[in-house]
């Protein structure tokens, strides 16, 4: 017999999106280490969000470049990791139907997709410690690779921008590009 898998998202549905299928949360964490042994170093993205800029990073589906499912608001590194900010297409079927799963609570996990850069192994901790990565997607996906890169709510502040966006358009500041 099975063991059920444990659930390790949210207890209570999200409240994190608002009526335009925003939502946040932090798709990696800094110093953790993932379930194929990498811990993500700060500064790591930097180099990649300044080239590629947010809307270089697309939104997948369990990282299926078939599968594009929204779009992204807000990418940034924290002392704690990568915030991301983003919004659903709810004209695509898989947006519709993930903006339902996220407010249920039936998914709340992301991955990143990227190519390593630089990186050092760790023999003591046996991990790969990555310094620069090239991220070129960030995926909603069942089960991430390192458990805490999951979806949040989002802040006031947050709905205020996915707001201002869908009122008044974007503008390329509010991107995150120059």
């Amino acid at each position: 017999m099975t063991q059920p898998l444990p659930r390790r998202g949210v207890e209570k549905p999200l409240q994190a999106l608002s009526a335009h299928g925003v939502f946040a949360g932090y798709a990696s964490l800094f110093g953790a280490r993932d379930g194929q042994g990498d811990i993500v170093m700060p500064g790591a993205f930097t180099d990649s969000l300044r080239r590629r800029g947010t809307s270089g990073v697309r939104m997948l589906f369990q990282h299926n470049p078939a599968e594009p499912v929204g779009s992204w608001l807000e990418i940034r590194e924290t002392p704690r990791g990568l915030y991301v900010l983003g919004r659903l297409d709810r004209n695509v079927q898989r947006g519709r139907e993930l903006l339902s799963l996220l407010e249920s609570g039936g998914i709340d996990g992301l991955s990143i997709g990227f190519r390593t850069v630089a990186a050092k192994t760790d023999r003591l901790v046996k991990a790969r410690r990555l310094l620069n990565v090239d991220l070129w997607e960030i995926s909603l996906v069942t089960f991430p690779m390192l458990e805490g890169a999951r979806v949040s709510n989002v802040t006031s502040a947050g709905r205020a921008l996915a707001d201002a966006l869908f009122k008044n358009g974007p503008t390329p500041s509010q991107h995150g590009e120059t």
